[in-house]
């Protein structure tokens, strides 16, 4: 478990991150993550303001979105309210305390993810553009015409759309990873499809549609032997299950921060160190030059290089304090109370022969999701009823309609239920009840 920066050098940034953590940080024991496995209790929902305000909702999107915990929203406040300044911007008391809250952050990040050195940790808006800076800055680096880049059918459109701009930019083809009938990547496949023309492997950590978690470090090590780099989208494994990006053998590392618990427009790219100096910026613009002439400019380095313009200082400092709330809690209860969700919600679905769930029936292979439909029932149908019963869930393509279709889904959608650490057996026994509801609706 990462640690946290000691409250002496808080107090001298002002930065008060630590204050996010309702708990001291330690791993959590084994008394913890049995504890955690009990979803008859929940001791999680009162830290955030959303359930405990609204107790008969059933937040089931997690996946789409997470809730905040207090502290977040307590330090986004806080920023605004006690060192509102623009960082780097100014020698005065509250630019410095503002530019140190961001350093303190991406620091934590840092820390968080197994990163060797906080340098090398990029704030962007989301995900989906730290993707793109990928397939934008770095690939016309390396990809050469004949290349091909490598990703699997079960991408979020975040990590497919910019690899088909820049095979096509580059004149690469663009390969496609099958999984097997339970959304398993097979060596079978990876001999088959990673090879020497293999120059970029890019792949998510954990399919926002089918839950798997995928066999990244394999792949990494294929990749690698071909000389070819690895990209990884950690958008849904981060908030869910221990990630070390050393340990993944990844060559840059991907997530948002509003699936971690954090606010809205907040994104991490992750990228080894000479790469990401080798690579030109993606914006261009303040903060991210050297000097400037008339006609040339010069770069700051990394990581300003690629944080063009003024930073959203109160989203990175209320990031570091969801880092610091999901540490005090603990990753691996975290990922324990969700497989117990999880295997109880799918044992109860299997009770109703109407339901049919999308990937492996195995529930320890759902991280915190799983797809289904209700037999002859539109999932916008399902979603809106369900919806009566305050129970929300997701329904549409999520951003993965090459999937569906790959899958043959019917209308290229599907129902989701996304369960985090803070949903409980209620929660679930509410979800079954309202897809009874669903089902009386339509069939009497």
């Amino acid at each position: 478990m990462a640690a946290s920066p000691n409250n002496a050098e808080l107090d001298r940034t002002a930065c008060a991150v630590a204050d996010a953590a309702h708990a001291a940080q330690a791993s959590a024991t084994a008394d913890d993550i049995v504890c955690a496995a009990n979803i008859a209790e929940n001791p999680y929902k009162r830290d955030f303001p959303l359930l405990a305000n609204h107790p008969d909702l059933v937040f089931l999107d997690s996946a789409a979105t997470a809730q905040r915990p207090k502290v977040v929203l307590d330090a986004q406040r806080r920023f605004y309210e006690e060192m509102n300044a623009n960082a780097l911007r100014g020698l005065y008391r509250l630019s410095v305390e503002a530019t140190e809250a961001i350093e303190i952050a991406r620091q934590r990040v840092a820390r968080f993810i197994g990163a060797p050195d906080a340098h090398d940790i990029v704030l962007t808006r989301n995900a989906s553009e730290s993707l793109n800076i990928v397939a934008k800055a770095f690939a016309p680096t390396v990809l050469e015409p004949g290349d091909e880049v490598c990703i699997t059918i079960m991408e979020h459109h975040s990590n497919l759309i910019p690899w088909q701009q820049a095979c096509r930019a580059a004149g690469a083809k663009l390969v496609y990873l099958y999984p097997d009938e339970n959304g398993v990547i097979t060596p079978e496949e990876m001999d088959a499809k990673i090879g020497p023309k293999t120059k970029i492997l890019s792949v998510v950590h954990v399919s926002n549609v089918l839950g798997v978690q995928n066999p990244v470090e394999e792949l990494g090590r294929r990749v690698h032997a071909q000389g070819g780099y690895l990209v990884v989208d950690g958008a849904q494994s981060t908030p869910h299950i221990h990630v070390d990006v050393q340990k993944l053998g990844a060559d840059f590392f991907a997530f948002s921060a509003h699936k971690l618990f954090g606010p809205f427009g907040m994104g991490v790219l992750w990228g080894r160190d000479e790469l990401l100096n080798a690579m030109p910026p993606f914006l261009t613009g303040g903060e991210m030059i050297d000097s400037v002439t008339e006609q040339d400019a010069t770069w700051a380095p990394v990581p300003e290089k690629f944080e063009a313009g003024t930073q959203d200082a109160a989203g990175i400092y209320a990031t570091a304090a969801a880092i610091a709330y999901v540490e005090s809690v603990g990753i691996d209860v975290i990922a324990a109370r969700e497989r117990a969700l999880v295997r109880y919600c799918m044992e109860e679905m299997a009770k109703l022969p109407f339901i049919t769930i999308i990937g492996s029936p195995d529930p320890d292979m759902h991280h915190g999701v799983i797809s289904f439909n209700v037999n002859g029932i539109h999932p916008h149908d399902v979603a809106s009823i369900l919806d009566m019963d305050q129970v929300a869930i997701r329904a549409g393509h999520h951003c993965a309609q090459p999937l569906l279709t790959w899958l043959g889904v019917e209308n290229l959608a599907c129902c989701r239920a996304s369960l985090a650490f803070y949903n409980d057996k209620k929660d679930v026994d509410a979800l079954i009840a309202g897809l009874g509801n669903v089902w009386r609706t339509f069939n009497g």
